[in-house]
């Protein structure tokens, strides 16, 4: 009788905490619901952006100084005295023209002009010498640029080198032209690299037909490694997940509607969307880490 007593007892005692832990389950289900129900209840504000809708682009940036496609010395055949010039600084030649005349003054040769003429064709950029300057055949008496295309040079770190292309199309900006995009490829790229620095020298060749471009100036290089034309954007902040999983909050008639999306290029404070949003959706940036899907939200100007 004992023994059943005492197994009646503890099958009481089971059933017991079966009813308590069942009861439990069910207050603290009610309870989360509840919770839920509030926070979906409550209208928690937030701000927004549109998806824009525009051009992003991977580029690599470094300045450079802008130099003529060719840029020429000229060293007169004869020394002597500069007796007269032909020429003034910016002037446009031909290959062949004489740019100034040296006064010959070689032993057993009779007074006679020698003529100093421009290598090639292009603009006089500099006038080096006086009239009565004396020269010599290592003296430069003046620089003659081919400005038709401009030129930038640059070193480009080993990490990048696979990245450089000859035909890449780069995009370049000049404190002179403030807010104004010249269009320039590269046109070579060194096959050997610098051992002190690791880097390869490239060249950029910009087409400058009216000559706006000076030689000098200071200039921002953009290699373009990828660009996407109409591409779908927003800001960093609005994409929450992870790698794979993806969303943001979309706001629609006073709620949020978490939308799963897939992304592409990163650049600076902004992120491509390939999948799930449309040019001008409102996604919220400011509040979404309060938001579960259906949440009620205001919209804060």
């Amino acid at each position: 009788m004992e023994l059943q007593r005492n197994q009646s007892g503890w099958r009481g005692a089971v059933v017991g905490a079966g009813i308590f832990l069942t009861a439990m389950t069910a207050v603290t289900g009610c309870q989360a619901k509840k919770q839920q129900q509030a926070v979906e209840a409550e209208a928690i504000p937030v701000r927004v952006m549109s998806v824009k809708e525009g051009i992003i682009r991977d580029s690599l940036d470094y300045v450079g100084d802008i130099k003529a496609q060719e840029e020429v010395y000229v060293y007169p055949k004869v020394s002597g005295k500069v007796l007269e010039k032909n020429t003034h600084e910016g002037q446009e030649v031909a290959k062949g023209d004489v740019i100034l005349y040296v006064d010959r003054d070689e032993v057993g040769f009779t007074f006679e002009k020698a003529p100093v003429e421009s290598p090639i064709a292009g603009i006089v950029g500099r006038l080096l010498v006086d009239i009565g300057s004396n020269v010599s055949t290592s003296t430069p008496v003046a620089l003659v640029v081919d400005m038709d295309k401009a030129q930038i040079n640059l070193s480009i770190p080993e990490l990048y080198v696979p990245k450089i292309s000859v035909g890449q199309e780069a995009k370049i900006m000049t404190d002179a032209y403030p807010g104004e995009i010249f269009s320039g490829k590269v046109s070579q790229v060194s096959p050997v690299l610098d051992k002190e620095t690791r880097s390869a020298p490239i060249e950029i060749l910009i087409d400058n037909p009216d000559h706006r471009l000076k030689p000098g100036m200071f200039a921002k290089a953009g290699l373009v490694m990828e660009e996407h034309i109409r591409a779908l954007t927003v800001l960093k902040e609005a994409v929450l997940g992870s790698e794979g999983a993806f969303y943001v909050y979309v706001a629609e008639d006073g709620k949020a509607r978490k939308q799963t999306v897939k992304t592409g290029l990163r650049i600076g404070s902004s992120i491509e969307i390939t999948e799930g949003l449309k040019a001008n959706d409102k996604i919220v940036i400011m509040g979404q880490q309060k938001l579960i899907d259906g949440a009620n939200i205001t919209i804060e100007e």
